[in-house]
């Protein structure tokens, strides 16, 4: 069976925009490297992009993050670096939450013999949708790569690995 990558969210405003860290720029060659891989090996490529409206300071989570970013057709909005071009011909899921439903609805139609995740931020959407992907795949081995993945604040990070292990989700290259 195909293995799946689900790049979540590399977007300019998480790397070096609105809510951009230096962890996320460190990202981008080992993020390059994996999609790189997985297209050679014939498997399969999602990407998921956070996506808002000008509305979005009167949504929830504007409200509850007033920090406008990834606002649809903006450059905040676009992939990051080298990634884009790299997601041409690829499914791109865009989302207004956290997760993203679509991906749940693809993965009940589409199995895997495994799906990894990898992106930004670790402790919100990609731990997000790495739950949807379990739920959704439950006998499906699942992983996120520690060392393509990052928070801004390095015990969330810590704490975001942890969680994942509890949940059954298998983390790569942890340094412990």
């Amino acid at each position: 069976m195909k293995k799946l990558l689900v790049v979540v969210d590399y977007q300019n405003d998480f790397v070096d925009g609105s809510l951009g860290f230096e962890g996320a720029k460190a990202l981008e060659d080992a993020i390059a490297k994996k999609i790189d891989a997985c297209r050679a090996a014939g498997d399969d490529i999602i990407f998921t992009l956070d996506t808002h409206g000008e509305d979005y300071l009167d949504t929830q989570e504007g409200r509850l993050l007033p920090i406008e970013h990834c606002l649809r057709a903006t450059p905040g909005w676009e992939l990051y670096g080298s990634i884009a071009e790299r997601a041409k011909g690829c499914l791109c899921f865009e989302k207004d939450t956290f997760g993203s439903a679509a991906l749940y609805h693809y993965l009940e139609n589409h199995r895997y013999g495994e799906i990894e995740l990898c992106g930004v931020v670790s402790s919100i959407c990609v731990l997000s949708n790495a739950v949807i992907a379990k739920t959704a795949q439950p006998q499906t081995p699942i992983y996120v790569d520690a060392s393509c993945t990052a928070a801004p604040d390095a015990a969330m990070q810590e704490k975001t690995l942890d969680v994942l292990e509890n949940l059954q989700i298998r983390v790569l290259n942890r340094d412990r």
